[in-house]
């Protein structure tokens, strides 16, 4: 692969990661990190440059990827003064792997369109767990000539990259993934409660499970330690309840009922009152100890 100039807004538990397997591949990488220090860190370990702000980070590349917290955060690096759509040059390609809305998607779409860059909403999906070892799974909306042009940077840190239809196409993507999850584990939760309280063997139920159509990764990868009270996994239930805000919001738009998801919601609200704010997506098994 030819080398690119490639600038990473964005070095938290998934960015981090994810700028490093596009350094180690041989990419030139500049990074943006609000805490500096992170910054220094990640370059200490990849050999990549240093940025102080997104539009210094901006400037030269071919390809600008941004992971950030929200669509405030979205808009501001790239729309503030110092950000990304103030010194981004013709022609570059722009990918937010950002959890956000398809509002704001279409926004920076927009934006970018207006000074000649090309725009790729591509929330990503795998956790902490698939950013360190490359393997996310990335749904992307935007032109499919620009998404050809991306894609083999993209799979740099992925496993499997689609191009889902349009601009915001992604991030609705994204959504469906997380009231998938949000169902599953509600779930899983109520299914290890009942096996936990018969004395079954949880790691063997596990195997036995996962051939049949109870299958899935969180049966496979979150039962046992769920029934072993271990929620330090990576996504925090302030993320996943942040994400779920944009599903709920998305579907009254839509004039859609989520009624499990917002179920689930309230429950992750409560753990939240109890201290679990950190804790994994799976901690929901721990709505059973109140």
């Amino acid at each position: 692969m030819t080398t690119k100039h490639i600038a990473f807004i964005g070095l938290g538990t998934m960015g981090f990661p994810m700028a490093g397997h596009l350094a180690n591949a041989g990419h030139q990488v500049t990074v943006y990190n609000r805490t500096t220090s992170t910054a220094e860190k990640w370059a200490a370990q990849y050999g990549g440059n240093i940025a102080l702000t997104p539009a210094e980070a901006a400037k030269d590349a071919e390809f600008i990827f941004t992971c950030v917290g929200n669509d405030e955060d979205v808009r501001q690096v790239y729309k503030a003064a110092d950000g990304i759509l103030s010194t981004a040059k013709q022609g570059a390609i722009l990918i937010d792997n950002t959890t956000a809305s398809a509002e704001v998607a279409r926004e920076i779409a927009q934006a970018a369109s207006e000074i000649n860059t090309a725009f790729l909403d591509a929330p990503v999906s795998g956790g902490e767990a698939g950013a360190v070892n490359g393997c996310l799974t990335v749904m992307v909306g935007g032109n499919e000539e620009v998404f050809a042009e991306a894609k083999p940077i993209i799979d740099c840190f992925a496993k499997a990259t689609t191009l889902m239809g349009d601009v915001g196409y992604g991030q609705i993507t994204k959504m469906a993934n997380q009231i998938c999850i949000a169902g599953v584990l509600q779930g899983l939760s109520e299914a290890i409660t009942l096996a936990k309280s018969a004395g079954l063997d949880i790691e063997k139920m596990t195997d036995v499970l996962k051939h049949g159509a109870a299958g899935s990764w969180q049966l496979e990868n979150r039962a046992v330690t769920m029934a072993e009270d271990k929620f330090d996994f990576g996504f925090a239930i302030d993320w996943m309840r942040k994400d779920l805000g944009i599903c709920f919001e998305a579907a009254e738009k839509l004039g859609v009922d989520l009624p499990l998801a917002k179920q689930v919601d309230e429950k992750y609200g409560k753990l939240q009152e109890r201290g679990f704010n950190r804790a994994d997506t799976s901690v929901l098994i721990k709505q059973f100890d109140e």
